[in-house]
């Protein structure tokens, strides 16, 4: 297919006929080479502590790869696995309640589990000790438990890291938690026991993807900032690893359980916290604790919360547009809710929304011939010759009326439509990072609240 001229470009945006007439559009340019850009990154945050957040197989990352950057049908099946083990946890006939609470059925589910590990993107470089080593670690809201690699860790088990392991040793502020301590009974499913020669908490997490992380409970300083510190904070110390394969000295936990940074910093930064994951690779977001307060512009819509899955924040989403039309969906078929995931990289929808997005989408592509099936993306396209293509605005519009207008690159993953269908319409959606790319995702835990800030790196 020939490339698209800049008139007839221009005219498919303005006034692209039958069908397609009512639909507004945004230009993608494709295949255009990563090169890492000056930041425009702006938090929202006034008075929180602010680190900049890279994708970690791009140019800007802080931890060069050696590896061969995976593949976008391997990066899909990673995140096929990640999805499942999340909607596991919640399992079948999951529903909101009247109270705004994720509900789980009596479905026995694992939970010495943390989410697959493989689709994670997005790196913190944060000083971990005194005097401060400096540790590049991936951030999952899935995720409670932090951990770096400490001394001693061989490779294997443990895996190779661009910079040196962190040793507790060198550090005057580190201290194993003993196993009376709280923090250790804290730990319940993700306790290992203690060390029997010095009364040293152990810990263990096994991920969706089967890769194990296990080690030594500990606290120390954990340097954000030049002037922000917090002190005595709990992370793991690994020191037998298994299925791991990047670079990355270990992950910080942004889950809503006891363990997370998030719940450690509550009374230090309001039990809030943001991030703007970029719109490509090349670019920079951020990442804030204490977020929110600073400027307007947000939309806001209710978070819900599981008792018996903690970790995971969530909001209920009411109907999508396409085109700036909405798709007229019924709110019950949302009825369980859907987990906002800053490790999962497609969005997940029940079948009955799928498949009215997907209709919707492909009448505003007629210009496009379709392409076959990529893993589990199913509308796809193809742009053979193209250098730029015009795609349908896709909005999702959350509860309490809050609707966010997906960013250009926020709707295509290559040539497909970066959402795909549930098991079913009783089964918990998730909303994928992809989609939430460009927005300051502000979670405000202690006021219950979720919110969107378009345009905010």
């Amino acid at each position: 297919m020939a490339s698209v001229s800049p008139l007839l470009l221009l005219l498919i945006l303005c006034s692209y006929h039958s069908v397609v007439a009512q639909h507004s559009y945004k230009v993608l340019e494709l295949n255009s080479k990563a090169v890492c850009s000056e930041s425009n990154a702006i938090s929202s945050s006034l008075s929180g502590t602010t680190v900049p957040l890279n994708h970690r197989h791009g140019p800007c990352s802080p931890v060069p790869s050696s590896k061969k950057r995976p593949t976008e049908e391997e990066l899909l099946k990673r995140d096929q696995l990640r999805a499942e083990h999340i909607q596991r946890k919640f399992a079948m006939n999951a529903v909101v309640d009247g109270a705004g609470e994720l509900q789980q059925s009596k479905v026995s589910v694992p939970t010495k589990l943390g989410s697959s590990l493989d689709t994670l993107e997005y790196v913190i470089s944060v000083g971990l000790g005194t005097p401060a080593v400096m540790q590049t670690v991936t951030i999952d809201t899935g995720s409670d438990v932090s951990w770096v690699q400490c001394n001693p860790c061989p490779t294997p088990p443990c895996h190779a890291q661009t910079g040196a392991l962190f040793d507790p040793a060198k550090s005057s502020t580190y201290k194993a938690v003993s196993c009376a301590a709280a923090e250790c009974t804290q730990l319940e499913q993700q306790g290992n026991g203690c060390s029997a020669a010095n009364s040293e908490c152990q810990y263990g997490v096994l991920y969706g993807d089967g890769s194990t992380t296990n080690g030594t409970y500990s606290r120390d300083t954990l340097t954000l900032s030049a002037t922000d510190a917090v002190k005595g904070f709990q992370f793991g110390c690994s020191h037998v690893e298994s299925g791991f394969s990047d670079q990355t000295d270990g992950l910080m936990g942004l889950g809503g359980g006891a363990q997370s940074l998030v719940s450690q910093t509550a009374a230090t930064y309001r039990n809030s916290f943001s991030y703007c994951l970029p719109p490509t690779s090349g670019s920079s977001g951020f990442l804030t604790l204490g977020g929110g307060g600073g400027v307007s512009g947000f939309v806001t819509t209710p978070m819900l919360r599981s008792r018996q899955v903690p970790t995971f924040y969530g909001a209920r989403l009411q109907d999508i547009a396409v085109g700036g039309k909405q798709l007229g969906l019924s709110p019950s078929v949302f009825s369980a809710g859907s987990v906002v995931d800053s490790g999962t990289i497609i969005t997940r929808l029940p079948p009955t929304a799928y498949s009215a997005l997907s209709s919707a989408f492909k009448a505003g592509m007629k210009q496009y011939r379709s392409a076959p099936a990529r893993s589990i993306l199913d509308t796809c396209f193809d742009f053979t010759g193209q250098t730029k293509i015009a795609i349908p605005t896709v909005a999702l519009v959350f509860s309490g009326g809050a609707a966010i207008d997906l960013d250009v690159n926020g709707i295509m993953y290559g040539n497909c439509l970066a959402f795909t269908a549930t098991g079913d319409d009783g089964t918990t959606g998730i909303i994928g990072n992809v989609q939430q790319r460009t927005f300051e995702v502000l979670y405000d835990v202690g006021k219950s609240k979720l919110s969107f800030r378009s345009g905010a790196c």
